[in-house]
C-alpha cells in the first residue's frame, strides 16, 4: 500500500512540493530571525524580483516544453529540448544586459533603495541556475517528480545548513547570505551540466521551426505567467517602492507566506493536471477535459476550505511562528493573515480555469483574463499605499481582484466547453466519496 501511494504522481509531486517549501519555510524564519526589519525586507525584495525575473525568462517556453513534450517521439523530444535551451540562453543574456544597463544609469537611486542587492547580483543568478531551471522544466514534462524532488532538495537542504550554521554560530551580513544562495545553485546546475539532465548538449539540434512554434505559443503563455507572478509580487514591490520602504515590506510578507503554504497543494495538483488535460484536449476527449477540471478544482477547494478556517482562528499564532516576537509589535500582520485566510479558498478554482484555458490551446484567452487581473491589482496597490498608506488595503485588493477573476475566467472558459458549477460541485462530491470508499476497502 505504502509503494503504491508513493508511484501516484500526485502524492508523489506533493510530497515533492511539501519537502521543498519545508525547507523554503525554514530558511524564511532562520532569515526573519537574522536579519533585522530592514534587511529582510531588502531579501524578500530581492527574491521577489527574481521570481519575477524568472517568470519572464521561462514564460515563453516552460508551458510550451511542457505541452509539446507530452506526446513527443524521440527524434521531437531532441529537437524540442534543444530549441528550449536556445531560447532561454538567448532570454537570459537579454536580461542581465538590461539589469546591468539599469543599474550602470541609476545607480545612486538603486543603492539608496531596497532593490540594491537584486541589481548587483541578480545578473549573476540568471546564468548560475540556467541549467538547473530547464533540468527541473523537462522533469516536469515527463512527470519525473522523484528526480524534481532529489535535484530540488539538494539546494534546499544545502542553503538551510547554511542559514542555520549564519543564525547560531556565523552570523554574516546579507551579502555573504546572498552569495552562499548563489553558489548553491551554481552546484546544482554544475551537477546538471555534468549529468546531462538539462538538454544543453542538444542545443545544436534546435531548429528555426521548432523557435518560432515555442514563440508562437509562449508569447501568450509569456504575459500569463508575468501576469501571474505579478499578482503574486506587485504587492511587495510597490510596498518597496512606496514611501513605507522595506521594513513595511518585512511586515507584509510575514501573513504572505501564508499564500506561498496554500501554493504548496495547489502547485502539486496543477503539475499532475497540466499534461493530463493538455493529453485530453490533444485527443479531442472533452468530456474528459471538463471531468478533469471539475475534479482538480472542486476537490482543491473542499480542502482549503477547512485549513483557510483553521489560519483565521489562529493568525496570531501563526504570525509569532512565522516572523517572531518582533512583528507583534502591532495587530496589522495579524489583520493582513486573517485576509490572507479567506482569500486562500479562492485560490483553487482561480488557478484551475487557467490551466485548463491554456491546455485547450486557448492562451491568448488565459492572457487576458491575467492581464485583467494584474492591471486591477497594481492600480488598487498604488492607491493603497500612496494615497491610503496602508498595506492592510493592499490585501484587501487582493481579494477583490481574485474574485473578479475568477468570474472573467469562468466566462471565457464557459464559450468553449459547456461547464456548471452545479455539475462542477457534484463531480467533486462523487469523486470524494469514491476515493474515501476505495480507501477503505484496501484498508479493509
Amino acid at each position: 500500500m505504502i509503494k503504491n501511494v508513493f508511484q501516484n504522481k500526485n502524492i508523489l509531486s506533493l510530497l515533492t512540493n511539501i519537502s521543498i517549501s519545508s525547507f523554503g519555510l525554514l530558511g524564511f524564519l532562520l532569515l526573519a530571525r537574522s536579519l533585522d526589519k530592514e534587511n529582510f525586507g531588502a531579501w524578500i525584495l530581492f527574491t521577489t524580483a527574481s521570481s519575477l525575473i524568472e517568470m519572464m525568462r521561462f514564460g515563453l517556453t516552460r508551458v510550451a516544453l511542457i505541452r509539446f513534450l507530452s506526446g513527443a517521439e524521440t527524434e521531437q523530444r531532441d529537437n524540442i529540448i534543444g530549441s528550449n535551451w536556445l531560447i532561454s540562453f538567448v532570454v537570459t543574456a537579454i536580461l542581465a544586459g538590461l539589469i546591468i544597463l539599469t543599474y550602470l544609469a541609476f545607480s545612486s537611486h538603486i543603492d539608496q533603495s531596497g532593490y540594491q542587492y537584486f541589481f548587483v547580483w541578480y545578473p549573476l543568478l540568471l546564468f548560475f541556475n540556467l541549467p538547473f531551471n530547464n533540468a527541473l522544466a523537462i522533469f516536469e514534462a515527463d512527470q519525473k517528480f522523484r528526480s524534481i524532488l532529489i535535484l530540488r532538495l539538494s539546494t534546499g537542504i544545502t542553503f538551510t545548513i547554511f542559514l542555520i550554521f549564519n543564525l547560531f554560530i556565523l552570523k554574516v551580513d546579507l551579502t555573504l547570505i546572498i552569495v552562499a544562495h548563489l553558489i548553491v545553485h551554481l552546484l546544482a546546475s554544475s551537477y546538471c551540466v555534468l549529468g546531462k539532465l538539462d538538454g544543453i548538449q542538444l542545443i545544436f539540434k534546435s531548429s528555426r521551426q521548432t523557435v518560432l512554434m515555442f514563440l508562437n505559443f509562449g508569447k501568450f503563455t509569456f504575459g500569463t505567467l508575468i501576469g501571474s507572478s505579478m499578482l503574486k509580487s506587485a504587492d511587495v514591490m510597490i510596498i518597496g517602492l512606496s514611501p513605507l520602504g522595506a521594513s513595511a515590506v518585512a511586515i507584509y510578507s510575514i501573513p504572505l507566506k501564508l499564500i506561498e503554504l496554500m501554493q504548496i497543494p495547489l502547485r502539486s495538483f496543477a503539475s499532475t493536471a497540466y499534461p493530463k488535460i493538455s493529453r485530453a484536449s490533444i485527443k479531442g476527449a472533452h468530456d474528459e477535459v471538463i471531468k478533469l477540471f471539475y475534479t482538480y478544482s472542486g476537490v482543491t477547494t473542499l480542502l482549503f476550505i477547512p485549513l483557510s478556517i483553521f489560519c483565521f482562528m489562529f493568525s496570531k499564532t501563526f504570525v509569532l511562528f512565522l516572523g517572531g516576537e518582533q512583528y507583534l509589535d502591532s495587530i496589522v500582520p495579524i489583520i493582513i493573515f486573517k485576509i490572507f485566510a479567506i482569500y486562500g479558498v479562492l485560490l483553487p478554482l482561480d488557478r484551475f480555469n487557467g490551466i485548463v484555458l491554456d491546455a485547450i490551446d486557448k492562451p491568448k484567452i488565459n492572457f487576458y483574463k491575467v492581464l485583467a487581473m494584474t492591471v486591477t491589482n497594481v492600480l488598487g496597490d498604488i492607491i493603497a499605499v500612496f494615497v491610503f498608506k496602508s498595506i492592510i488595503m493592499v490585501a484587501l485588493v487582493t481579494i477583490f481582484f481574485t474574485i473578479g477573476g475568477q468570474f472573467l475566467g469562468w466566462y471565457f472558459l464557459s464559450r468553449y466547453l459547456p461547464i456548471s458549477i452545479f455539475a462542477l460541485v457534484a463531480e467533486s462530491k462523487v469523486f470524494c466519496i469514491g476515493w474515501i470508499r476505495k480507501n477503505l476497502q484496501k484498508s479493509l
